[in-house]
């Protein structure tokens, strides 16, 4: 039974999992995540998983807790049902933002989560735009590390965007911006966030050329939008033609939606690393789907044979 693969999915985004597991032509395992009444986790799987080769599918999005205790759960109940191998496949990476001590007595929350993955049982990692790719040298296992370029590259292909520039909406975000520009022989223009004090910032500024073209503002995550609501309103004062947003992981925090929307980009597109939010989104929102680059990945993966090698455009990024 090594040459099955079998997937199994948490609570956090069992539709990507679904359709990961229609990509590979085989069923999701039966997996159950319900709660006790005092409100812990049970986990019970149905299926057999001795000597499987087993893909937990379960990204550590809102609520960020929740769902990785679902995941430490998972990886546990595999390891102790004798599969053979276990790989977390994680498309968003909570805790990523703490990845370095920047003051004194502050946690590097990156490591301890990737600790405990690590101590759970799993044997790889399999996740989507890292926050920081360093991250990946906070596991002491094997970390795929792939990247949703690709699949957002091809949208704005397909919309055929007009002399585009690739936007990056602070200077956090330039190496990812320039990659982006390779891939579609665009210029790279940054918005110039400059802190005035610990409540107020200054957004006024643009570094490069928009005016007359399309801007495609880029970043690997959307949380609260501000940050790019604001760099759509300054793309759009100096002169941009048309202004586009692309981002990985779609979190929306509170009122990101109306924020982003308030903005009046003409277009906003993002994946299905997370769980697109319950109700109808405005006509501008697009969302498009990693479940291919993934299931390619997992095939590769259990066939052992190289993942760089399949995604090598998306390596050129951020």
């Amino acid at each position: 039974m090594r040459d099955e693969i079998t997937v199994l999915s948490g609570n956090a985004n069992r539709a990507l999992a679904e359709s990961i597991c229609r990509q590979l032509g085989i069923a999701l395992c039966r997996c159950n995540v319900d709660r006790f009444p005092d409100g812990e986790i049970d986990v019970k799987v149905s299926d057999d998983l001795r000597g499987r080769d087993v893909f937990i599918v379960q990204p550590t999005s809102p609520p960020v807790n929740d769902h990785l205790l679902e995941l430490l759960l998972m990886i546990d109940t595999c390891r102790r049902a004798s599969a053979d191998r276990i790989t977390a496949v994680i498309p968003v990476f909570g805790y990523a933002r703490k990845d370095r001590k920047d003051e004194g007595r502050v946690p590097i929350s990156a490591k301890l989560v990737a600790n405990m993955i690590c101590v759970a049982g799993t044997d790889r990692v399999l996740t989507i735009d890292l926050h920081a790719a360093q991250i990946q040298g906070f596991f002491d296992i094997p970390v795929d590390h792939l990247y949703a370029k690709p699949v957002l590259i091809q949208h704005f292909r397909d919309i055929k965007v007009d002399r585009p520039v690739i936007v990056a909406p602070d200077m956090g975000g330039l190496k990812r911006a320039r990659a982006w520009a390779e891939s579609l022989e665009a210029e790279v223009a940054i918005v110039d966030k400059r802190r005035i004090d610990p409540t107020k910032v200054d957004w006024e500024h643009i570094i490069g050329e928009v005016s007359g073209r399309d801007a495609l503002i880029i970043d690997d995550m959307i949380a609260t939008g501000g940050s790019v609501a604001q760099a759509v309103r300054i793309a759009r004062e100096h002169g941009a033609q048309r202004v586009f947003v692309g981002a990985t992981h779609a979190v929306f925090c509170g009122n990101a939606i109306e924020k982003l929307t308030e903005c009046r980009p003409d277009g906003v597109v993002v994946t299905d690393t997370i769980r697109p939010p319950p109700g109808p989104l405005p006509e501008v929102f697009h969302y498009r789907s990693v479940a291919p680059l993934l299931s390619r990945a997992i095939a590769a993966i259990h066939r052992r044979e190289s993942v760089s090698a399949l995604f090598e455009d998306g390596r050129k990024r951020s």
